[in-house]
């Protein structure tokens, strides 16, 4: 059966860009600015204290690993009072080696392994709306083995580490979305996942993106009234179910029209329209321009005209990336 958080992983193409060893002692604070890319951090011993805008603040303690999907502004810190110093992540230069915060001497308060990725997809904001502004797991053991493998990975130069990195990026954000306690999840696709009612509308919308859906339909096979279903769907992921389908459907559309040569049409029908014009004009409207400007835009080729990617571009690194390797969580 189709899995809805592994697709949203997969259109979000993940790719692994930077990490680095962290330790604090005594009284030391770090504030950063918002950095808008994903970034994480996996507390190796000891603890300290995390506070993100907007969010109550939190301990973090060996064993815990903490997700910040779009990475708003946050603090890190022990547990003195302390003047945090300032980053902005967006301009500092990457550190060399493990940075060390507070007392120099001696043995750490805490040690930490952070580092950040970036989602290459352009549609990353709509689907990281989707997820927890920050995901705070403890005490999963896969996931530990999975950051060692990181930290690993990074230290050397081995021949396919890019493509072992992104890999594992993808296994740490499959593997610490689906361990988030259901109940500490704010709304969006977690919570609806972990609904068992709304869980399969959920997937049969992702299974079936084709079926012409009705909210009738959908709150059958969630055994709920239509009322009742529009209400706790809407309450529980953020959106009301037909616009959910909506976004989804608009997201696999602009990643077919910048993955694949598929004619419109090709594209309208993998996605649940009937004809090429209906398509038209709902992605029109939905994205803002038409779907074959899109496509161009993208750089990838369709068969309705739409001109061969320059061999020459770099495809790897995406036109929102970072200028620099920032020092997110360092």
């Amino acid at each position: 059966m189709t899995d809805p958080l592994s697709e949203v992983i997969a259109l979000l193409q993940p790719r692994a860009i930077f990490s680095k060893g962290i330790s604090g002692a005594g009284s030391w604070g770090v504030r950063y600015s918002d950095f808008g890319q994903p970034s994480f951090c996996a507390v190796l011993e000891g603890s300290c204290r995390l506070a993100i805008d907007g969010q109550p603040a939190v301990t973090i303690e060996g064993g815990d690993f903490v997700l910040l999907p779009a990475t708003p502004g946050f603090t890190i810190s022990g547990f003195e009072p302390v003047i945090a110093e300032r980053v902005d992540p967006k301009v500092a230069p990457s550190p060399t080696g493990e940075v060390r915060h507070g007392r120099r001497g001696g043995r750490p308060d805490v040690r930490l392994l952070g580092g950040y990725f970036v989602f290459d997809s352009p549609d990353a904001a709509l689907m990281v709306s989707l997820l927890p502004i920050l995901v705070h797991v403890r005490g999963v053991e896969r996931l530990s083995t999975l950051v060692q493998l990181v930290r690993d990975e990074t230290s050397e130069q081995r021949s396919g580490r890019e493509l072992v990195l992104t890999r594992l990026v993808e296994l740490l954000l499959i593997e610490a979305l689906r361990s988030t306690p259901s109940g500490d999840t704010p709304p969006g696709l977690l919570r609806g996942l972990a609904d068992a009612r709304l869980a399969p509308a959920i997937r049969q919308m992702h299974r079936h993106l084709t079926r012409p859906w009705t909210v009738a339909q959908l709150a059958k096979s969630a055994a709920l009234s239509r009322t009742v279903f529009f209400e706790r769907f809407t309450r529980t992921v953020g959106l009301p179910p037909m616009e959910y389908l909506l976004d989804w459907r608009m997201a696999v559309a602009r990643g077919l029209l910048r993955g694949q040569e598929l004619s419109i049409t090709e594209v309208a029908e993998r996605v649940g329209y009937s004809s090429a014009s209906t398509f038209t004009a709902a992605f029109s409207k939905r994205v803002g321009q038409p779907p074959g400007r899109f496509a161009r835009a993208s750089g990838q080729r369709c068969r309705r005209a739409i001109p061969p990617m320059d061999p020459g571009a770099d495809r790897r690194t995406p036109p929102d990336a970072p200028a620099s390797r920032a020092a997110c969580w360092r």
